[in-house]
């Protein structure tokens, strides 16, 4: 599960202090560091069984939105900067619309992205279904893909008067239908193939 981080050096903030500086000065260890509301949370690299699913999904939301001039698609590591958020977050998977590519810098994605996917792990379900959603409900992220490839499972997320609703929780047998993403849709078995 994604924890809170123990300091990395003594030098830096406690708990609850940290600022978009103190997150500059972390190490580029295959760990992934996000600060959010003053706390660091770090997650292990990835799995090969997250990589994969991560990797075929990516793989037909880009070819998607290229073939069709939807807009872009970008995988982990990413920094997006959200309008509630000093500090960015690393989605695994980010989708931004045409009508929106100006938020896309050299360095980073600054605003919010149409579509946000997290692959859920052993070691960050907690984070990403907790702290992290509540970050993307704040900064109005329309639709939110919670993959989870222990159970199999897409839940799919869509933003409504505020908050998030399940639009549907699709399983092997089923195809994940995208909102936000125009006609975009995937039978779920493809997603989990080894």
């Amino acid at each position: 599960m994604a924890t809170l981080a123990p300091p990395i050096k003594t030098d830096l903030p406690p708990q609850g202090e940290w600022t978009y500086a103190d997150w500059l000065r972390l190490p580029a260890d295959g760990f992934k560091y996000e600060v959010i509301d003053g706390e660091l949370y770090m997650s292990p690299p990835p799995s090969v069984s997250h990589q994969h699913t991560t990797s075929d999904l990516l793989t037909r939301m880009r070819i998607h939105a290229l073939n069709h001039q939807l807009g872009q698609v970008y995988a982990s590591p990413i920094a997006v900067r959200l309008p509630v958020q000093d500090v960015p977050v690393q989605p695994d998977i980010v989708y931004v619309s045409t009508q929106n590519l100006s938020i896309i810098g050299e360095e980073e994605i600054s605003g919010t992205p149409d579509l946000v996917v997290e692959v859920l792990s052993p070691s960050n379900w907690m984070y990403d279904r907790g702290k992290k959603q509540e970050v993307y409900r704040q900064a109005g992220v329309p639709e939110y893909w919670l993959v989870d490839y222990r159970k199999k499972t897409v839940e799919v997320l869509v933003l409504e008067e505020g908050d998030y609703m399940l639009q549907n929780v699709y399983k092997v047998g089923d195809t994940a239908v995208s909102v936000i993403l125009t006609n975009f849709s995937v039978p779920v078995v493809e997603i989990f193939r080894k």
